[in-house]
C-alpha cells in the first residue's frame, strides 16, 4: 500500500487533531517528526514514514519539530489527567471496572488507553486494580477488621481468589499478617562491617532483611516494627555463617551474593528490584533507565519509591541507581554509605552508566522515595 492510500496520510492532509493520539510521522528530508494536525508545510508523501509513538520516531533518529515538542508536553499533561481520573475510578469502584469502561470514560480506544495507562503508571489497569486491592487488604488487616471483612472490603468477591495469592502479597497467611507476623519465626543476627552495624534476618522463605545503620539496637527495633508479633530468634553458629557471607559481599562485591531472598512487595516493586539485581557490579543506571527497561518509561518517580522501599541492602543493589546526570540521590541507609559502596565497587570495575540495551525488558505495579 502506498503512502497516498494509507488512511494516516488522509489524516495528515486533513490536519486531523483526533489522529494526534494515534501516530506521528517523520520527514526524511528534514529529520524531524510531527503530529498529523501540525500546521507546518506538508511534506511529499514519498518522504515520510509513520510511527506509533514519538519514542519510536526518536529511536529511528528523528527529532521533534518545535511544534511537536510543545504538543508532546501538552499531550503528556492531558494523558496524566486522564490516567489520574481512571485511577480514582478504579479506587472508588466496588468492583474493578473493565478496560472498555475505563477507555470510554477517557475518550480513547481500549488499546490506546491500555498503552497510555501503562506508560504513565508502570502498570496495566488490571494490575493497578489488583495492587490497590492488595493494599486495601494490608491496611484492613492492620486495623480491627476480620480477615474475611478485609478481603470483601478490598473488592475480592471470594476468599479463595485472595488466598491463591496471599503468600506472594503478604509473605504469610492473612491471619498471621493481621497478628503482626504471629506464628512466623525470623532468625536474625547483628554484626559489624566497614559501613557500620548490619542486621541480617531470614524467614522460612529466605533472607527477608539486610539493614544498615549506626545503632545496632535501632536495627533490631526496625525489624520488630515490621513484624511485632513474629518470634525473633537470635542467630546460632550456622546462621552466623550467613551474616559473614553478607559482610564479605559488602567488603568485596566481586565475590557475588547468591542467597534465596524473601521479597515482599507489589508487582511493580518486584519488577524494579529484579532490574536492579541485573545492574552489573561496577556499573550504575539512572531511575529513567530502569523505568525504560521495565516497560514503564514515565514511571521513574515510582522507580525511586520502589528503591526506597527496598529492605535488602546490597542484595537488591539500589545503591547503583543514580540521577540521570550521574549525581548521587538519596539512599535509605545514607548517601555516604551509597558513595562508599560505589567507590568500593569501582576498585575492580570502572563505574559507567549501565548499558540499557544489556538490561532485559520485563513486561507487566510504590512507599518511601529514594
Amino acid at each position: 500500500m502506498s503512502v497516498e492510500q494509507d488512511p494516516r496520510w488522509a489524516a495528515i492532509l486533513a490536519r486531523d487533531p483526533k489522529a494526534d493520539a494515534l501516530f506521528v510521522y517523520g520527514v526524511k528530508t528534514t529529520g524531524v517528526y510531527g503530529r498529523p494536525s501540525s500546521a507546518s508545510r506538508l511534506p511529499r508523501p514519498e518522504n515520510i514514514e509513520f510511527f506509533d509513538t514519538p519514542a519510536q520516531a526518536e529511536a529511528a533518529g528523528y527529532r521533534p519539530s518545535k511544534r511537536a515538542a510543545s504538543d508532546q508536553t501538552q499531550l503528556a499533561a492531558h494523558y496524566a489527567q486522564l490516567v489520574a481520573d481512571a485511577c480514582r475510578q478504579i479506587e472508588q469502584a466496588d468492583a474493578p471496572p473493565n478496560l472498555s469502561t475505563l477507555a470510554v470514560q477517557a475518550g480513547l480506544s481500549p488499546f490506546h488507553f491500555h498503552r497510555v495507562f501503562k506508560s504513565v503508571t508502570g502498570l496495566t489497569p488490571k494490575g493497578y486494580a489488583s495492587a490497590h486491592r492488595s493494599r486495601k487488604v494490608r491496611d484492613g488487616l492492620k486495623g480491627r477488621h476480620s480477615v474475611t471483612s478485609a478481603l470483601y472490603d478490598a473488592g475480592f468477591n471470594s476468599n479463595s481468589r485472595f488466598y491463591e495469592s496471599a503468600d506472594r502479597v503478604l509473605g504469610m497467611k492473612p491471619s498471621d499478617y493481621k497478628a503482626g507476623g504471629a506464628n512466623n519465626e525470623i532468625l536474625f543476627a547483628v554484626g559489624q562491617c566497614s559501613l557500620g552495624a548490619i542486621l541480617v534476618a531470614q524467614s522460612a522463605r529466605g533472607v527477608c532483611a539486610i539493614l544498615l545503620g549506626d545503632d545496632p539496637d535501632k536495627l533490631v527495633r526496625d525489624l520488630q516494627d515490621q513484624f511485632p508479633n513474629a518470634r525473633l530468634v537470635g542467630a546460632d553458629r550456622r546462621f552466623e555463617q550467613l551474616i559473614a557471607q553478607v559482610v564479605g559481599f559488602v567488603e568485596a562485591p566481586a565475590l557475588g551474593l547468591d542467597l534465596p531472598l524473601d521479597l515482599r512487595g507489589t508487582a511493580f516493586q518486584e519488577r524494579v528490584w529484579q532490574a536492579l539485581r541485573e545492574i552489573p557490579v561496577g556499573s550504575t543506571a539512572s531511575y529513567a533507565q530502569i523505568a525504560q527497561r521495565i516497560g514503564a518509561p514515565h514511571a521513574f518517580r515510582a522507580v525511586a519509591q520502589a528503591c526506597g522501599a527496598n529492605s535488602l541492602a546490597v542484595a537488591i543493589p539500589c545503591h547503583r541507581v543514580v540521577r540521570s546526570n550521574g549525581e548521587l540521590s538519596g539512599y535509605r541507609w545514607g548517601v555516604e554509605r551509597k558513595r562508599q559502596l560505589l567507590a568500593r565497587e569501582s576498585t575492580s570495575y570502572s563505574i559507567e552508566p549501565a548499558d540499557t540495551e544489556s538490561l532485559p525488558t520485563h513486561e507487566t505495579p510504590a512507599s518511601s522515595s529514594e
